[in-house]
């Protein structure tokens, strides 16, 4: 893989073994009103194929089985011009068309984003409110529909999630160290409860945009090695 101009943030798999990078932040090019590419997509040979922008301060990513790329935006990103990002979660595809947007759907106005997953077809995003008293949520997508349903996160602010069904676990990592405490949740109705909590010794430090969830596994970075915690 050559040429890539960009800090990469994120790195998010896509159909037909290609794969995607994004950086986390952009900015506005001021005389042409144009806000800088972000994200390429590359072959599965590591040639890049496009590039495009997804919005600006990206704490949370995710790629659906379509090749959907789904945000979650921080503080800087949703007060700071950008459109999509303004709205606080936002859906793309990979031509950088944004392809689904909130509408005002959700439990209130997301704040900053925290870690995300995909159960099957569904999305997951997961972010905090900017309303006292603000609270973290799960946030459910469809993509097919666009239907959203949101709940209660039983954990506040996770780094890592992933969940399968009606059971869910998350990790909260301690910064710069090398453990994490582990926390499993199940689902009664709309309510998620917490049904066990653990300190996990890892193999390295885990650091910001450690874990992702794919189908009831959570990925998570623990210096250069991948954790695969089962739901």
């Amino acid at each position: 893989m050559e040429d890539i101009r960009m800090w990469p943030s994120h790195l998010a798999l896509l159909p037909d073994s290609r794969f995607l990078l994004v950086s986390g932040r952009t900015f506005r090019r001021e005389a042409e009103n144009l806000w800088r590419s972000n994200a390429v997509v590359f072959s599965h040979s590591g040639t890049p194929e496009a590039e495009f922008c997804v919005g600006d301060d990206i704490p949370a990513l995710v790629t659906d089985v379509h090749g959907g790329i789904w945000t979650a935006y921080g503080d800087e990103g949703i007060y700071g011009g950008h459109p999509e990002s303004g709205d606080g979660l936002a859906g793309w595809n990979t031509k950088g068309h944004a392809v689904w947007a909130p509408g005002g759907r959700l439990p209130g106005h997301p704040l900053e984003g925290c870690t995300a997953a995909t159960e099957n077809e569904q999305v997951w995003l997961v972010w905090y409110g900017a309303v006292s008293p603000s609270g973290t949520y799960l946030t459910r997508i469809t993509p097919a529909t666009g239907k959203v349903s949101s709940y209660v996160s039983p954990v506040p602010r996770p780094d890592g999630f992933a969940v399968r069904g009606s059971r869910a676990v998350f990790t909260h990592r301690d910064h710069n160290r090398r453990t994490v405490e582990l926390i499993r949740a199940e689902r009664q109705g709309t309510a998620w409860t917490v049904t066990s909590r653990r300190r996990l010794r890892v193999p390295g430090r885990v650091v910001l945009r450690c874990g992702q969830g794919r189908d009831g596994i959570l990925w998570l970075r623990t210096g250069n090695t991948w954790l695969r915690i089962e739901v």
